[in-house]
């Protein structure tokens, strides 16, 4: 439970209590009725000022005069809390986490993020440029007063290694998980959990120790990612293949170039160019992008097909294009399917 919630309901508690304790002190030493109890504990509490009922005895006296300090302090802690609520965003923060509740309540097949750290706001970022539907398990309070607070990415407080946080994410309709925390144990046990709950969730696994790679994948995970390993080879190769990590940076939107690579599925495109070869579509000279690649199926990629090559069934295009030339690709070839 987040931290502003606990202090709420804290403040809440503490005066149902300061309430409870002067109805019962003024009806056990003045002798009040429980309704002119708890109307003298309003009226203290409250320092409006009103006339008690009846004259206070000496006990009573010494009551009210210490039940007065004790909720000048709750009053003052009380105050406080609200005040955050009201004026720095507490409230806000309330009621946007009940609209993103209801908004994960609705998602399907949709990607889990474990972690909003480095890879995970990373990873975030792609999936936005995709338009991919996502959300995010953190419960690292930093973190989260950190994250965009235009309700443009779907959060759920929690710890991911916890089942019950993994469901509060839909884990059973969802169709990828990426896991980013920074321990390989955590990750290991989030594979495990993930795979249980959801066995065809396809699972993508952070390590920063070689040798967890293995116990991820036995655990389930798809594929496995090792940071380090890839920026040290990222780094060395800036020296023995400089211009081709200068066109990857390119792919990957490094560089300040617009270059972009797009996967195309079948399903995707008009049905008026099913069954069509390369040349009959003739990409290049209408958009502007190039079909660097081809999928179909267990066969696996053809790179650079040829213009004779038929685009059926199962078969996924790799496109290559600045933006404008990915957008005509999108408008002339596309469902109603625009990339950017």
């Amino acid at each position: 439970m987040p931290k502003g919630i606990q202090k709420l309901i804290f403040a809440i508690v503490l005066m149902i209590l300061s309430i409870l304790i002067g109805s019962i002190g003024f009806h056990l030493i003045e002798g009040y009725t429980w309704i002119d109890s708890f109307f003298m504990a309003v009226i203290t509490i409250s320092t409006v000022g009103f006339a008690t009922i009846d004259p206070l005895e000496p006990m009573g006296k010494i009551f009210a005069s210490l039940y007065i300090i004790l909720n000048l302090v709750i009053f003052a802690y009380v105050i406080s809390v609200l005040t955050s609520y009201l004026f720095e965003g507490g409230l806000r923060n309330i009621f946007r986490k009940f609209i993103i509740d209801r908004e994960v309540n609705k998602m399907k097949d949709h990607v889990i993020v474990c972690g909003y750290g480095r890879n995970g706001s990373k990873a975030c970022e792609e999936l936005q440029r995709s338009r991919k539907d996502f959300l995010v398990i953190e419960n690292d309070e930093d973190i989260i007063n950190s994250m965009p607070d235009d309700g443009s990415i779907h959060l759920v407080v929690g710890d991911a290694t916890d089942d019950e946080t993994l469901r509060l994410a839909k884990i059973d309709v969802a169709e990828y998980i990426i896991i980013t925390l920074p321990r390989d144990s955590d990750n290991v046990f989030i594979t495990l959990t993930a795979r249980e709950l959801n066995p065809d969730i396809h699972v993508i696994a952070r390590a920063s120790d070689p040798n967890s790679e293995k116990k991820l994948i036995r655990a389930g995970a798809h594929n496995v990612i090792l940071p380090d390993v890839l920026g040290g080879l990222h780094m060395s190769q800036l020296i023995t293949k400089p211009y081709v990590i200068e066109f990857l940076d390119l792919l990957n939107g490094v560089s300040s170039q617009e270059l972009h690579l797009e996967e195309i599925e079948f399903e995707d495109i008009k049905i008026e160019f099913h069954n069509k070869t390369i040349g009959d579509l003739d990409v290049r000279a209408k958009s502007g992008v190039s079909i660097i690649g081809v999928r179909r199926g267990e066969k696996g990629f053809a790179f650079n097909p040829g213009p004779d090559t038929i685009i059926n069934m199962n078969s996924i295009l790799i496109v290559l294009g600045n933006k404008n030339q990915i957008e005509r690709f999108s408008d002339l070839y596309l469902n109603n399917k625009i990339l950017k």
